[in-house]
């Protein structure tokens, strides 16, 4: 439910991505959606039973933790391109260097980047200038454009479904150590990019003020 007092941040911050969403494809100005999750880190303690014809793989219920590993997503849908990175932590030390390669790795010829991000404590442009030089901080955010997605509105990022999709192919087992973690999720997303995997978004600014009129402020003549 979202507050009557923050429907128009909603309303604004919606609008904005679902515009973003319908330019047309400029490899000059590519939109990527970033997002984060992670995942926990399980070892058997016994060797599960192989699949056979009729039956499933098999797994003891005992495991062991071998901690969490966080994930970073980045998806552009318009070049069927993703990548994801595997860190330790997803402080904002680690989201500026994510924005660094976006523009120094995935994108060095762009002109500009427009990134649909949610607007989590950590992903706030100024923490540039704390773990770069300013020249180099002020050279990376020149080639950045934020789009923020509003509190409550997390499905606008098209990284939440790319998400789901690597779960649902990849992490829907365990996986005990952060090697196989790096190692599975690479293959997923080269497979992924060569079949030229994509979301094909059809939700529009037009759609959402009739579908979701209620969470649009009302206007008192």
């Amino acid at each position: 439910m979202i507050p009557p007092a923050q429907s128009a941040e909603f309303v604004y911050r919606m609008e904005d991505v679902l515009d973003v969403y319908h330019l047309p494809y400029n490899p000059d100005y590519p939109v990527v959606c970033f997002d984060e999750s992670s995942k926990q880190l399980v070892t058997e303690k016994r060797t599960s039973v192989p699949a056979q014809p009729g039956q499933l793989e098999r797994y003891d219920y005992e495991y062991q933790r071998n901690g969490v590993r966080n994930f970073f997503l980045f998806f552009s849908p318009l070049a069927s391109w993703r990548h994801v990175k595997v860190t330790m932590q997803r402080t904002h030390l680690e989201w500026a260097y994510c924005m660094k390669d976006l523009v120094d790795v995935h994108f060095p010829e762009a002109t500009r980047i427009c990134v649909i991000q949610d607007n989590l404590n950590t992903h706030n442009p100024a923490f540039l200038y704390e773990v770069f030089e300013p020249a180099d901080a002020k050279r990376i955010l020149d080639k950045l454009e934020f789009h923020f997605t509003p509190k409550h509105g997390s499905w606008l990022n098209m990284a939440e479904i790319e998400f789901s999709v690597l779960t649902r192919q990849c992490l829907n087992r365990r996986i005990g150590d952060e090697a196989s973690l790096i190692r599975e999720t690479a293959s997923w997303e080269e497979i992924r990019n060569q079949t030229q995997a994509t979301v094909n978004w059809q939700f529009t600014t037009d759609d959402a003020r009739i579908k979701l009129k209620k969470l649009y402020p009302s206007i008192n003549d």
